[in-house]
């Protein structure tokens, strides 16, 4: 398929702000799990199966969707996904019971599992030279909803309670709309793509990698993926308990520690792109998850002021590299834009729903501060990107070595 070289800006804004309004109604899961747990008796296992449903949810879904629409692309897709989350949303402000919220959480994650792989199809489509800076921006949406979420708990949500999640299907309709719009750009750009091209993938790039060093890459940046976002279910889903408990925080208060290390996490995500453009895309994946530990490490024993700056510190390092392993997966395996989306993604979502639920176990065995020193050591496993192939061999610039 022959891809323009000039980037679509207006249409990566677009799927940015979409990004953005649905990862606030994921992120606001987490976020009201103190009012959750209060209104419903919740304990702190049930509590991580939550966190759980939600994240398995999309990382069972996304990976059929991306395999599905990399044959046969479905630009109806991006407004239907919505409104499984605009339903779920409805659910969610009455349920009565932790059974009927993990039936709504289910229709949450079904909406963001749909809406991930097809707008990072997008995001590639409209990208044109600029794969990495398109990927940067469309998560940037992603990172901005989810820095959002904490401090809307804070200010609305928690303190009007489980009811006022209402406010969000104002949210979902507004993704509703703009979907339909990038909807009928997808459409027309794959009529004159295929009119253009009677090849099919004609910008498909040969890699020459042997399938052992293709499957050696894919596994490290899996154990990437497992290390952040397990480290970032520990401090979505428990940080806030954390600092409740060791420092007498108000709940509206700890909040204000995770608006801290996402909207720090905005940044990071913002200059990840340019970043690995000027330094390579391999070294901004090590530096993302291993230049994490020293300050995970350390966040245990910091008092509340430097307990706020490594918060900022790990969420601008750590969420640095998720665009860029995207990308990275990508030029592994050519061609397969939409199953490597839906795959990371969804291993995203599902590793962090896998570490929600065992951290929950955790928590309600051995205590809160114990959840936060063991995941501490998680970015450790950055350690094992320097097993990645160079920029250079992945690029084609020169041959794998035998």
């Amino acid at each position: 398929m022959r891809q323009s070289s000039a980037t679509m800006y207006p249409i990566l804004l677009a799927i940015s702000i979409v990004h953005l309004l649905n990862d606030a109604i994921q992120s606001i899961i987490p976020a009201m799990f103190p009012v959750l747990r209060d209104s419903l008796s919740l304990s702190f296992a049930q509590i991580g199966w939550i966190g759980f449903t939600l994240n398995m949810t999309a990382s069972v879904i996304q990976p059929a969707i991306g395999l599905y629409t990399d044959a046969r692309p479905k630009p109806y897709l991006l407004p239907i996904g919505m409104l499984f989350s605009l339903a779920g949303v409805i659910g969610l402000a009455f349920a009565p019971s932790f059974v009927w919220l993990l039936v709504f959480v289910v229709l949450v994650g079904i909406g963001s599992a749909v809406l991930h792989p097809e707008s990072s199809r997008v995001a590639h489509l409209a990208a044109g030279s600029r794969k990495g800076l398109a990927q940067s921006i469309f998560q940037l949406g992603g990172n901005t909803g989810q820095a959002l979420a904490p401090v809307l708990a804070a200010l609305i949500f928690i303190p009007l309670g489980q009811k006022s999640m209402l406010w969000f299907t104002l949210a979902a309709g507004a993704a509703i709309i703009v979907q339909i719009s990038v909807s009928r750009w997808y459409g027309n750009h794959l009529s004159v793509s295929r009119r253009q091209s009677s090849v099919g993938q004609a910008d498909v790039r040969k890699v020459a990698l042997s399938r052992g060093t293709v499957a050696l890459a894919l596994t490290v940046l899996v154990f990437m993926l497992f290390s952040k976002f397990v480290y970032m279910a520990s401090m979505t889903g428990y940080y806030a308990f954390y600092l409740m408990d060791r420092f007498h925080m108000t709940t509206e208060h700890a909040q204000y520690y995770l608006f801290a290390l996402l909207i720090a996490g905005m940044v990071g995500t913002f200059v990840g792109g340019p970043l690995a453009d000027r330094f390579g895309r391999r070294n901004m994946i090590w530096f993302s998850i291993l230049g994490t530990a020293p300050f995970s490490l350390l966040l245990p024993y910091a008092g509340p002021l430097w307990s706020l700056i490594l918060c900022v510190l790990i969420g601008l390092i750590l969420l640095s590299g998720f665009s860029v392993i995207v990308v990275y997966a990508q030029e592994l395996l050519p061609g397969k834009v939409g199953t490597i989306a839906g795959l990371f993604f969804g291993l995203a979502f599902g590793l962090g729903g896998i570490g929600s639920a065992l951290l929950g176990y955790l928590a309600d065995w051995a205590g809160m501060e114990i959840v936060i020193k063991v995941s501490a050591f998680l970015p450790l496993l950055g350690l094992l990107a320097a097993l990645l192939p160079s920029d250079a061999i992945l690029a084609g610039k020169r041959p794998e070595r035998k």
